[in-house]
């Protein structure tokens, strides 16, 4: 292919299953694949995506060459791959692709096969000190699980992908538990008693051992920021009012500490990594009156309605868009709590819920169809208000990038 545009809708319109390995290992055997880079291995419900984020930055501002590999992309495949704050490129990633593309049909790659090895073949070939990368989905299933990390990260674990990981949250647990490898430490945030259990069997299968966040303390709005101590750090500061990232920081810092002797952070990275801007759509304003929050599940929306209630004294109106394999209804319970006024939409997209898909909370919750013109009569009936943008990262993305057009 000659434009990366080519590739885009060929991994959009491309079977996007992580869950058949058989084929994807067949073809790693085949093209001899090896990952010889150090790196850091993130999983977990919700915060997988910030949790890495943070690291990347605080080893970026310690001095370090540091690559991500974080899904999913909002808008282009090539957002997934980041080296020292600068994407891969065109012509680096159409050269990537079309070298193995014959070999991706013929072993009948899913796309997140495809983009996983092109982002780690990348880093094989790049000159980093360490690479930080984030599951797609689950653990042990998972494409990127082809790696050897110097530490295995596990944010936390709900309810989630119940057809793929297990019908309950030991089982989900202890799927995600398969990024943990053999005598290598793994680093847990706040689990539930039935998934520590499940994640502390794994880890003694493998012999390694099992590390935990502590707890953060005098965490704290000021302005747009948020300040929070954390062992042995105090006044420490992230650059949103999101308060649930204090977890996320506060995992990363672990990471760090844990990972001192091998590579070191200073405390100058640490401070000046977590004050980065958080990636796009995760608690994200636009302006003061709009804001973007890719929240998908109900974990996650009630630690954003959670923060929204303590940073916000302005009435919210809320926007929701999702999935149609998500449980919707204990998100639009929280949204409802949070907010008077909430609509539901659909956006373009194969997986996105449509207006019959909805059929069960029609008399609760009104629908527009048009999400463009949803928002912006929102924002002109109510210019002193919030609006909230959520229910699916996908949805978030997609309003994003038409920015323009509704403001």
């Amino acid at each position: 292919m000659e434009r990366i545009s080519e590739i885009n809708e060929f991994l959009k319109s491309h079977n996007y299953s992580t869950y058949e390995r058989s084929r994807y290992d067949k073809f790693l055997s085949k093209v001899k694949f090896s990952f010889t880079k150090k790196c850091i291995h993130i999983t977990g419900t919700n915060g997988k995506g910030s949790v890495a984020n943070f690291l990347y930055n605080i080893y970026l501002a310690s001095g370090y060459k540091v690559g991500m590999y974080n899904s999913p992309y909002l808008n282009d495949v090539k957002e997934m791959i980041h080296i020292n704050n600068r994407l891969i490129n065109d012509e680096e990633y159409i050269s990537l692709f079309n070298e193995y593309y014959d070999l991706f049909l013929k072993y009948d790659l899913s796309s997140f096969e495809i983009e996983t090895f092109i982002a780690l073949t990348y880093f094989e070939r790049s000159d980093i000190d360490i690479a930080i990368i984030e599951v797609g989905m689950g653990g042990y299933i998972d494409a990127t699980n082809v790696i050897e990390p110097l530490l295995s990260v596990i944010t936390n674990v709900s309810l989630e992908h119940t057809s793929y990981l297990g019908r309950s949250v030991s089982e989900i647990a202890y799927s995600k538990a398969g990024i943990i490898k053999e005598e290598k430490p793994v680093l847990i945030g706040k689990l539930e008693e039935s998934a520590l259990y499940a994640v502390s069997e794994y880890a003694k299968e493998m012999d390694a051992p099992i590390k935990k966040v502590n707890d953060y303390h005098n965490e704290h709005i000021d302005g747009s920021r948020v300040i929070f101590d954390y062992y042995p750090f105090k006044d420490l500061v992230i650059n949103t009012k999101a308060l649930y990232q204090c977890m996320n920081a506060s995992l990363a810092i672990e990471a760090t500490q844990i990972l001192n002797e091998e590579i070191p952070a200073s405390e100058e990275g640490i401070r000046k990594g977590l004050m980065s801007n958080t990636l796009p759509c995760r608690y994200e304003y636009i302006n003061e009156h709009l804001m973007l929050d890719g929240s998908h599940n109900p974990d996650a929306i009630d630690k954003l309605c959670d923060s929204l209630s303590k940073s916000e004294n302005k009435p919210i109106h809320v926007i929701f868009a999702s999935f149609k394999d998500k449980n919707i209804e204990k998100m639009l319970i929280s949204l409802s709590n949070l907010s008077s006024d909430v609509t539901i939409t659909t956006f373009d997209h194969i997986r996105a819920r449509k207006e019959e898909d909805y059929f069960l909370y029609l008399g609760d919750y009104s629908f527009n169809e048009n999400y463009l013109e949803l928002i912006k009569s929102k924002l002109n009936e109510y210019p002193d208000d919030l609006i909230l943008v959520t229910g699916s990262l996908a949805f978030t993305g997609v309003v994003r990038s038409r920015l323009n057009e509704i403001r």
